[in-house]
Parts: structure tokens; C-alpha cells; sequence
């Protein structure tokens, strides 16, 4: 029998909450989710620090973990044939991995820890028993990458950087 995961204190995911609202982009979460739905999300992410110069998702990898991102700056960049393009900066309160979360497809650019980072996962598996346990709550989620996703595709220069 499945259990609901444990939660985590208000206080754990009241930074990251405050980064998204603070977000002067218009690519941002903004709110989208109401604060009960935040607490409810909050028991299904994991936290996670990265030092300055790792990379956290690299071009062409499977993985479909999404990060919302709580303190630091993550650098977006292509690498082909001609060399390295860097497509964007994400920065505090702002979501990556989106594209391959959703597309399931090997991620589309390279992602680098451009300083110190905190960032919240998400990972599909604990999406999808958010999905079960709180349709409501994973469907807010869902719209609200979906208009992220939306508003990064008309940006071109942003278009890319869908991760």
C-alpha cells in the first residue's frame, strides 16, 4: 500500500516561494498555484544543492527530472558542430527541465550551474503519484509549465532553451 510522502516544512520551501514571486520575467510560475497547493507540492520535490560550474543537465541525456530553481544562476547553451551557443541565464524562482519532463525526448541543451545553486526536483515518478494522490494539484502544476513552455516558444531567443 503506498504511503503519502512526508512533509516538508513550510519554512524548507518558503524561499523558493518567495524567489517565484519575485521573478521579474515574464517567463515565471507567478501563481499559479495557491499556497495549500504549494504545501502539497512541496511534500513530493526534494531539494538540491549545486556547486558553481556543474552541469545539471546535459544535451542529449534521458533524464526528466524538472528543477525549479530557489537561489542561484543556471546557464542554457547548445553545442554542435561549429561550437557552443549559450541560448539563456534561468535565474532565482524560474522551473527548468520542462521539455523533458513533458516530451520525454533527450534534453535539447546543456544546463550549467553558472554559481551556487538551490534547486527543488521533481521527478516523473514523484509527478505521477502527485497525479494520483492530487489530481487538482498536478493538473495546476501541469498548466502552469504548459504556459511556461508557451511563453518560452514565442521568445526566440528563448525558444531554444526549452530543456
Amino acid at each position: 500500500m503506498a504511503t503519502t510522502p512526508a512533509p516538508i516544512n513550510r519554512a524548507d520551501i518558503n524561499t523558493l516561494l518567495n524567489a517565484i514571486a519575485s521573478d521579474p520575467s515574464e517567463v515565471r510560475l507567478g501563481q499559479a498555484l495557491t499556497s495549500a497547493q504549494w504545501d502539497t507540492l512541496a511534500a513530493y520535490m526534494q531539494p538540491m544543492d549545486i556547486a558553481a560550474g556543474r552541469i545539471l543537465i546535459a544535451q542529449g541525456a534521458e533524464d526528466r527530472t524538472l528543477y525549479f530553481v530557489e537561489s542561484g544562476m543556471l546557464t542554457v547553451h547548445f553545442e554542435d558542430s561549429t561550437g557552443k551557443i549559450r541560448l539563456a541565464a534561468v535565474g532565482a524562482g524560474s522551473v527548468i527541465g520542462e521539455g523533458g519532463f513533458f516530451s520525454r525526448m533527450a534534453r535539447s541543451a546543456t544546463v550549467q550551474a553558472g554559481s551556487a545553486c538551490r534547486l527543488w526536483t521533481l521527478s516523473p515518478m514523484r509527478f505521477s503519484e502527485l497525479a494520483n494522490r492530487q489530481p487538482t494539484v498536478a493538473l495546476a502544476l501541469a498548466m502552469a509549465l504548459g504556459a511556461i513552455m508557451a511563453r518560452r516558444m514565442v521568445s526566440n531567443r528563448r525558444k531554444i532553451a526549452i530543456t
